[in-house]
């Protein structure tokens, strides 16, 4: 007797459920197709386009935002029956990177969120911006520069087997291998993976392989149901990875608890142990990223174990957005002598003529000319070539009302490419960053590390780092590039990086 009720019921909320969806997907899609882009398909949208090798996508959609989006730096796709609108002109980014509201990160990071849970990166609030803030103040960051020359002294001893390479030689992975080690031994694992000494340990590889295997899911549509995804073999290696990365972040968590609760039961011995680093080391022992962690956790009310696994994952992940820095300023300086000149003269007048002389604070802090020879490599290759934000209300850009729930992606790459703001867009020029010539430009004109309320609250340790790195191997080495810009294939996936890499000469100075 009740089936029939039911069945009517049923069939009653499936028909208003199907009602309430057409007429919101009809209200965001006379919005969204008044916005230049290239004609869609119905259901499959622009899909076909973009289902591509990684490389040949990165160009396709850069050729769509010149040719759809040039006029008003704005211009929309279609993934599915889901919108996305491309952002790269200052004003019209200004509404959404400057609002408190727009913080939520695109589905497109979900991918992600086994690895990195909720973390600083993927999280869609504030509250871990509110508690690691702290971590990256100025005094705290002074501490960490001991860290910077230990591991560029490496990186430097490293380099020496390719002074006599005639042909040249890729420096992504030694950078790379080099920035892991600088956030390894500031999270406490790096007796764990000495990846400089040791590329092949099973942290490494599971850092590579991860990242491979979540770009795959981000470029190809059928990857992206997790019932599809589990059904493939990079499923199993995806699982095998997270057990991996989360199994070593938890021993040193665990491990670290357990060493300052040991040295906080006796304070005598904590102090005899610090002056015993103090003997050895010739400094006193620094406050590890992990320990800052532990202590704003405050015994779990804040931060649970979990909580700070994904922090410390997160801060392991960050390697690569340096590394990638460091690589094409070196590249870019060994591509232009005149200017890899003026750095090292820089360097010279600031630390003298004794080429082991450890840097200070002080010194870092007047590297101008070197900071601006960064900032420019930045500009033209931006780590993070492009990051997607979920609009969580209506927003008025140019003349278009984006509509909720519509994914905006900023669009960095291009935006450092506005030929109003920065003339020759491809010429390297990093007096483009001297005072008098950064005075007066739009605030979201250059943002290699977003802008507004959800900005990357560790770019001052990053430039520090990459400072430290640079100056060391320029101290020691000239750069000459081998590769030529126009010849390079970029993939622009979680990182911008060469296809090929980027391959240098070095000669000693």
């Amino acid at each position: 007797m009740l089936a029939l009720p039911v069945l009517i019921a049923l069939v009653l909320i499936t028909l208003v459920t199907l009602y309430k969806y057409y007429k919101k997907h009809a209200y965001t899609a006379r919005l969204i197709n008044q916005i230049p882009g290239p004609p869609a398909l119905p259901i499959v949208g622009n899909t076909i386009e973009i289902n591509v090798e990684h490389d040949e996508l990165f160009e396709r959609m850069m050729g769509s935002t010149k040719l759809w989006g040039r006029r008003l730096g704005i211009n929309r796709e279609w993934l599915g029956n889901k919108p996305y609108v491309l952002v790269f002109h200052p004003d019209r980014l200004e509404p959404i990177l400057s609002s408190s509201k727009h913080i939520e990160k695109s589905g497109d990071y979900l991918y992600l969120h086994p690895w990195l849970g909720t973390g600083l990166l993927t999280s869609s609030g504030l509250h871990a911006y509110e508690i690691l803030t702290p971590t990256f103040h100025f005094k705290i960051l002074e501490d960490f520069i001991g860290v910077f020359l230990e591991q560029s002294a490496i990186l430097v001893e490293k380099l020496k087997k390719e002074v006599d390479n005639d042909v040249g030689f890729n420096i992504f992975p030694y950078v790379t291998l080099c920035t892991l080690d600088i956030v390894c031994d500031l999270s406490t694992i790096h007796d764990l993976i000495n990846a400089q000494s040791d590329s092949e340990s099973d942290y490494v590889k599971a850092i590579y392989e991860i990242g491979s295997i979540v770009q795959n899911r981000q470029a190809k549509i059928w990857l992206q149901p997790d019932c599809l995804f589990r059904l493939t073999s990079l499923f199993k290696k995806h699982e095998k990875c997270i057990a991996i990365l989360h199994g070593f972040s938890n021993k040193v968590i665990r491990e670290r608890k357990e060493e300052l609760r040991r040295n906080e039961s006796n304070k005598n011995s904590s102090i005899k142990n610090e002056d015993e680093d103090l003997m050895m080391f010739g400094r006193k022992k620094r406050l590890a990223f992990l320990d800052l962690l532990i202590e704003a956790s405050k015994n779990g009310t804040i931060l649970s174990d979990e909580d700070i696994r994904e922090e410390v994952d997160t801060f392991m992940n960050g390697h690569d957005t340096t590394s990638a820095a460091i690589s094409w300023t070196l590249f870019l300086l060994g591509g232009h002598p005149e200017i890899q000149d003026i750095v090292v003269e820089e360097l010279n007048d600031i630390l003298g003529s004794d080429v082991e002389r450890r840097f200070t604070m002080k010194d870092l802090l007047e590297m101008k000319y070197l900071e601006c020879c960064i900032k420019e490599a930045l500009r033209l290759y931006p780590s993070v070539p492009m990051y997607g934000r979920r609009l969580t209300e209506d927003v008025k850009i140019a003349q278009y009302t984006i509509p909720s729930g519509t994914t905006a992606l900023i669009m960095t790459y291009m935006l450092h490419r506005n030929t109003e703001i920065y003339p020759q867009p491809e010429k390297y020029d990093p007096d483009r960053f001297l005072p008098h010539n950064v005075m007066g430009r739009h605030p979201y004109a250059y943002i290699p590390f977003s802008a507004g309320p959800r900005n990357c609250i560790g770019q001052k340790f990053a430039i520090l780092e990459e400072k430290a790195v640079l100056a060391s191997v320029l101290r020691k080495y000239r750069v000459e590039a081998v590769d030529r810009r126009e010849n390079l294939t970029l993939l622009g996936e979680l990182i911008l990086r060469p296809k090929n890499g980027l391959k240098i000469k070095i000669f000693p100075r």
